[in-house]
């Protein structure tokens, strides 16, 4: 081979390899790799593209549901039967390391790469989504990586031209070195015209299109498996460089090629560029492929093998293409002025040879770099951290009750993760497209109009980490119960899921079990509502290690949702209706301020439990909001969520201008019944001319509920005491996070 440089166990280590795998590369192999076959299994076995430390518990999750068209790892995203012969693509990913170095290219290319894995399938994308962490909003640093993801996020998405529909912004300060940027998309196809990451056919030719190759992201497999540190500025090539024009260019085209019979599959370049989508394609097809890296478009000069391979630049794509179909597809691709360029053929067998200059520069068998094939599969230790059975001790007795609650409830209203993030998503286009429906009043899901028929599709994203923290078990069930309740309080039906999970090093046991915990709670959870999961992403190395002080962010298993709303004339909105309408609570409040944003920031207490949580007891709730919507019987529904229900009603009070006046419950501490967290809860407004009907559905279900009080003009009275007018609860609510960017 042309490649002749000498690897030892030392180089392997520097790509990230362990000595055992090095060992098992030259049992591979039978021989000692070069640097460019070394150079692919680093990225293709690193945490990033193997999931070598995640792929034994992932595969215990629920992956069959009655309208799954491709099982999770089967294609670059979930897709899912919507029904009208229509399918829905969707997924999450993360790029969190690329986005801590650089934050606007970080995010920017995050979302390029999210959007790509969804029209690759031949999915037309009509949402996007995100779900962000940051770390102390005192920091100067803290504001510059908001300020740098969020405009890179709405530069790139709005240039595109996709609508962001929903998201989180939460702030703590175990993220100040490391941020957490997932990006969410969501496409529409026909279900009969979607197109597979597969290769087969010997003799069939192999391209290359969309932009030019250059040395933007390479390693950044690597570089994603590997803590942030005070060097990690150094790895600023690591970050890829986006371009959302050419993006648009190569989704209108990609498109126009899913219309035809031409192509045999294709695949974005994302993680490990040509090597990923080279390797995945051929194994999952059984066959082989030769690669002249020599033709590959670039725009830099005298690039070697390992960096054309390893390349993760943006806006490119492998294609396989029948054999005789090439003017056809070279004819659309230079119809919207792309690279269109054969570079290799598929070979029989399952190997993978790639070439420069005619000489052979390496060559790997397919199947022995993928997930599911030869790549390595771990199971680490586990072990519960001290700080678990601590929090068991707290009780809601060792907290001194508040004799201002009207302060705390102004407080809770400037509360960063509480106050609203329109200076985030004023930066981004909601409207482009004309398919997002929440535009006809704030939804606690993103809705987008399915044109031609009766229904809509729901999509959320949420996760609160703080409550995985306290407990990664129920806190992910919560979050998977979460994401259902927004779209169920939206008059939809969940139908699936796709998550991003971020956590620290997989090697640290304490870190190992939130991991553990958080798989087996998404999964009792998933089962129970029936949403399998889709697919996703494992993101691990998400920590600081500054000055030899490691410190993991919260694990943060984001949960991405679809679900369907059978019938869009009755999809719910949170605002409240009219003045005299009735508030009921559906769900029962608890003693319980456990992990709730009242405790962490009135009180300063951090460690504690998760919220009471029982998922029966939220199935029930979610069926029986379900049946009241489609009964036409209550005029507005939101979740109760973060900041309790304080909150909740003041949320539906702010579009309106509508204020509310309730009673509270004399068997529970006031603070708890008004900013407490407990799960499983959601305010509802009801005609009073309807409220007999409301009734009898929830007594016939055996659904608890209770009637607060009623909707007034705009002041705000809690157990006849004068907390304020509506609006200067807006005031507090929309201004507050601007002015401390």
């Amino acid at each position: 081979m042309a490649d002749n440089t000498t690897v030892t166990v030392e180089t392997a280590k520097k790509l990230g390899l362990l000595p055992e795998e090095f060992e098992k590369i030259k049992g591979i192999l039978g021989r000692t790799p070069n640097f460019t076959e070394l150079s692919i299994y680093s990225v293709m076995w690193s945490e990033h593209c193997s999931y070598k430390n995640s792929i034994k518990w992932l595969k215990t999750l629920p992956k069959e549901g009655p309208h799954m068209l491709a099982e999770a790892g089967e294609e670059n995203a979930g897709l899912v039967d919507i029904g009208d012969g229509l399918a829905c693509a969707f997924k999450i990913e993360s790029h969190n390391h690329p986005s801590a170095i650089e934050p606007y290219q970080g995010a920017a290319t995050g979302v390029g790469g999210i959007n790509r894995d969804i029209f690759t399938m031949g999915a037309r994308p009509v949402a996007q989504l995100n779900s962000l962490r940051f770390g102390d909003l005192e920091l100067d640093r803290t504001k510059w990586l908001v300020k740098g993801v969020v405009k890179g996020i709405g530069d790139y998405g709005n240039s595109f031209g996709i609508p962001v529909l929903g998201g989180e912004v939460f702030f703590d300060e175990v993220y100040n070195t490391n941020p957490l940027v997932n990006a969410m998309s969501v496409g529409i196809c026909n279900a009969d015209k979607t197109i597979s990451a597969t290769s087969h056919g010997v003799g069939n030719p192999v391209f290359i299109v969309g932009s030019s190759t250059g040395k933007d992201g390479i390693h950044g497999a690597t570089f994603a498996s590997d803590d942030i540190n005070e060097d990690s500025a150094k790895d600023l090539p690591s970050v890829q460089v986006g371009d959302p024009f050419q993006e648009k260019l190569l989704l209108e085209a990609s498109l126009e090629l899913a219309e035809t019979d031409a192509i045999i599959g294709m695949q974005d370049m994302g993680a490990a560029g040509i090597t990923c989508s080279s390797s995945e394609m051929s194994a999952k097809g059984g066959c082989g492929m030769d690669i002249q890296l020599d033709k590959v478009p670039t725009r830099q000069e005298g690039m070697v093998p390992f960096e054309i391979l390893l390349s993760e630049s943006q806006e490119r794509m492998l294609v396989v293409v029948k054999k005789g179909r090439e003017e056809e597809v070279n004819a659309i691709f230079e119809k919207w002025d792309l690279n269109c360029v054969e570079i290799g053929v598929v070979t029989e067998g399952n190997q993978l040879r790639y070439f420069m200059d005619g000489d052979l520069v390496a060559e790997v068998p397919a199947d022995t770099l993928v997930l599911g094939g030869g790549a390595p599969v771990y199971e680490r230790e586990f072990k519960e951290p001290a700080y678990f059975a601590e929090a068991k001790k707290f009780s809601i007795d060792q907290i001194e009750e508040p004799t201002d609650l009207r302060a705390v409830a102004e407080s809770l209203m400037q509360n960063p993760n509480i106050a609203s993030k329109r200076w985030v998503t004023e930066q981004y286009d909601s409207m482009v497209g004309t398919v997002n429906m929440s535009t006809n009043g704030p939804t606690d899901a993103g809705i987008v109009n399915l044109k031609g028929t009766d229904k809509a599709l729901a999509v959320t994203v949420d996760c609160n980490a703080r409550y995985v923290h306290a407990d990664p078990e129920q806190g992910t069930a919560i979050a998977v119960a979460e994401a259902a309740r927004n779209i169920s309080c939206s008059g939809g039906e969940p139908s699936a899921i796709t998550n991003c999970l971020n956590f620290g090093n997989p090697y640290v046991p304490e870190v190992y079990w939130q991991f553990v915990g958080a798989i087996k709670g998404m999964g009792e959870a998933c089962r129970k509502f029936q949403t399998p999961v889709t697919g996703g992403n494992v993101s691990f190395y998400n920590q600081s290690n500054i000055g030899g002080k490691v410190e993991p962010v919260f694990p943060t298993p984001t949960i991405g949702m679809i679900g369907l709303v059978p019938d869009k004339k009755k999809g719910t909105t949170i605002p409240y209706k009219s003045k005299g309408d009735l508030i009921f609570l559906i769900g029962r409040s608890q003693n319980d301020i456990a992990s709730s944003e009242y405790l962490v920031g009135w009180h300063g207490v951090r460690n504690s439990p998760a919220p009471h949580f029982d998922l029966d007891e939220e199935l029930q709730l979610q069926a029986s909001l379900r049946q009241l919507i489609a009964a036409g019987l209550v005029r507005s529904a939101h979740d109760c969520a973060d900041g309790g229900l304080f909150v909740t009603l003041a949320e539906k009070g702010f579009t309106s201008g509508f204020g509310f006046d309730i009673t509270t419950d004399s068997e529970l501490r006031p603070d708890a019944f008004l900013f407490g967290e407990a799960q499983s809860r959601v305010v509802v407004t009801v005609d009073q001319v309807r409220e007999g009907d409301f009734v009898d559905l929830l007594a016939n279900a055996g659904t608890p509920f209770t009637l607060l009080g009623h909707v007034t003009k705009s002041e705000i009275r809690i157990d006849d005491q004068a907390f304020g007018d509506i609006q200067d609860y807006a005031e507090w609510f929309h201004n507050s996070l601007a002015a401390r960017l």
